[in-house]
Formats: C-alpha cells, structure tokens, sequence
C-alpha cells in the first residue's frame, strides 16, 4: 500500500552514503536478526520513507505492523530505537503526534515508516511483542 499523506509536511532526511547494519530485536519471539542496508538498493519498498527502518526492514524480509501504509496515519509501526538514535533524522511533528497513541512510549520511540538511519553508526531496533500482530494473513 504506499504513498505519501498529502495532509503533513514531509520529514526530513540524510540517505545513508555507506553501508550499516541493522539488528532488529524481536520480544514476542525471543529472536535478533541481523542485517546489512545496502544503500544502493534503497528504497527496497513502497511503505514509508525511502531508507526509513520500514522499508530497509521490509527489504531484509522483516514484517513490521503499519496499517496506513507508511504514511504517518497510525501508529501500529511503532518501534524503539534502543543504539543509533543519534544517526536517525529527526521526529517531524505529525510523527509526535501519531506517536502520541502509541502504547508503551519511551523516549527512543518512533515511527518505523518516518526513521531514517544515515548509515553514520549501525543501529539497534526493539520491536515490542504487543506491537507484533499474531493473527494475520501471509504476505502476497
């Protein structure tokens, strides 16, 4: 689903210029993956920003929840960025604002379809297992 929300600003954002890597903590199943953005092949998908942890998460075969199709309409892409917050671009405000219904909010909160890591360290992601939804279709 993709696309941009004609109501918002979008944010900004610096693409990463060298390679890094990502490891995805996964609660709800007890697993870490590991992988490495490879900034040539950006973006990997249509959701959410180009370079942005959605897409680079997508791109490595990792499902993360975004019910708005990364357009900074919901929430369900809520993940904690626990290493490498500093190489991440900034929350732009339609970004708070979703993040505000977000359950279990913490300063290293944001929203995967809007955070865009600039490759300057590699980055570390927790997604919370009462962000992972259990009962869904296979994708297609």
């Amino acid at each position: 689903m993709g696309g941009t929300n004609p109501y918002i600003d979008e944010a900004e954002y610096e693409l990463p210029k060298k390679a890094y890597k990502v490891t995805i903590n996964l609660e709800e199943e007890g697993k870490t993956l590991e992988f490495e953005v490879d900034p040539a092949k950006i973006p990997y998908n249509p959701s959410g920003l180009p370079g942005s942890i959605l897409d680079i998460a997508e791109g490595a075969g990792i499902e993360i929840d975004h019910a708005c199709g990364g357009v900074v309409a919901c929430s369900t892409c809520h993940v904690v960025v626990d290493k490498g917050l500093n190489s991440c671009n900034e929350a732009a405000d339609a970004e708070e604002d979703m993040l505000d219904h977000a359950p279990g909010l913490t300063l290293k909160s944001r929203l995967a379809c809007q955070c865009v890591p600039n490759g300057t360290e590699d980055i570390v992601i927790s997604i919370p297992d009462w962000n992972r939804n259990a009962a869904k279709e296979p994708p297609h």
